[in-house]
């Protein structure tokens, strides 16, 4: 008996790490879901309709795609495809199979099997091709025309619902692969050369061989984070203010191209945080802004080009810019001063970014980080670490 109970406590799942504002959210996203699917079908079929406004696996396919948004098994392609193709191998098996309870049975395996030949594993599939088999006079009236109303019109109004509310509440949604190398070479990402491979990590699953509820690219971000982690308790903490430059070179929406140019030069730099009268940071302008602007990518003429680009003109009106403001980059990824500085790391190596604004707890331009300032750090750290060990 003892044994039996230890056994069933080994068998209970850890506490889920998941804190109260997202399970929240997982369950109104979940409420909407499965409410405004069912809705939108009855309002397209209409109130006399034979055929049911909503299937029961629709709840299950709403618990993988607002709690859990970026399972390999939540995605668009698995919730459309999976349920489609399991309605039509569980219609096909009831059609063609006499036998109910060998007709479920075929019909859920078949269906399985399919959803791994496509990629579109989906579990509330095996309900839905169960379904086809055992659902009654409705379903067996509406024969392979099931698939399409409702299995189709729910996994899409689903899916849409998922699109709009998950990315709202700030959880990407279709959860995509990591993209390829910025350079447009086959080199993999800075941060995946040290340690673990890409390579190590597909071994691991081949032996693995169980199907896991999380994507590759998840696992492998997770994998980084944890070393991140570690490196944290490892050397202490040493924050974006310990590093930043903070003696800066600024300047504003309306600073001429021709000052700003002139500062990059003199100073010996390559970006300037363009900031407003509250030193908030609105931009970056950097010498490639200039290049682009400029139409430098094209060499004959280049310094011509670039002079006659930076200079003011003097008449009312112009076709060119003339101010930092319509050049800047806009859109500009910042820090805050006390984030630790091994989160810079894919953010200076993965991103390619060379120049990052720090601010300060009001938001405001507090110091400047470069990918110098962050090598800087790691080599004197690495230091310290060495001379620990002597």
């Amino acid at each position: 008996m003892l044994k039996i109970l230890q056994w069933l406590r080994e068998t209970v799942p850890q506490a889920s790490a998941v804190g109260g504002a997202e399970r929240l959210r997982a369950c109104c996203g979940t409420l909407l879901g499965v409410f405004l699917t069912g809705l939108l079908t009855r309002l397209i079929l209409g109130a006399d309709a034979v055929t049911p406004a909503i299937i029961a696996p629709v709840g299950a396919s709403a618990a993988l795609v607002f709690a859990l948004p970026s399972s390999p098994l939540a995605q668009p392609w698995p919730i459309i495809g999976g349920n489609i193709v399991s309605a039509l191998i569980g219609v096909a098996c009831a059609q063609w199979i006499g036998e109910p309870v060998l007709a479920a049975a075929l019909a859920v395996a078949g269906a399985i099997a399919a959803m791994f030949a496509l990629r579109c594993l989906h579990p509330p599939g095996g309900a839905i091709a169960l379904m086809a088999v055992i659902g009654g006079p409705a379903v067996q009236a509406a024969g392979y025309q099931f698939a399409a109303v409702p299995v189709a019109l729910n996994s899409l109004a689903l899916v849409v619902i998922a699109l709009v509310f998950n990315n709202a509440t700030r959880h990407r949604y279709p959860h995509r692969t990591a993209q390829a190398n910025k350079h447009l070479t086959s080199d993999t990402p800075p941060t995946s050369r040290m340690g673990f491979t890409a390579a190590d990590l597909d071994q691991v699953l081949r032996q693995y061989n169980e199907v896991l509820d999380v994507s590759r690219d998840d696992l492998a971000s997770l994998f980084l984070q944890a070393e991140m982690h570690a490196y944290r308790r490892r050397f202490g903490e040493i924050t974006c203010a310990d590093i930043m430059s903070r003696d800066l070179v600024t300047v504003e929406f309306g600073t001429p191209l021709e000052e700003a140019w002139s500062l990059l030069r003199r100073h010996k730099i390559k970006a300037l945080p363009v900031v407003d009268r509250a030193r908030r940071v609105i931009g970056i302008v950097t010498f490639v802004d200039f290049m682009k602007h400029a139409n430098l990518d094209v060499y004959p003429g280049f310094e011509a080009k670039l002079r006659h680009f930076i200079r003011r003109t003097m008449a009312p009106h112009s076709d060119k810019a003339e101010v930092v403001g319509q050049i800047m980059t806009r859109q500009v990824r910042t820090v805050s001063a006390g984030m630790h500085i091994v989160e810079l790391v894919p953010l200076l190596s993965d991103f390619g970014l060379h120049h990052v604004p720090v601010l300060d707890d009001q938001l405001r331009l507090a110091g400047m980080i470069t990918q110098s300032d962050l090598i800087a750090a790691l080599y004197r750290s690495g230091l310290g670490d060495v001379a620990q060990a002597a």
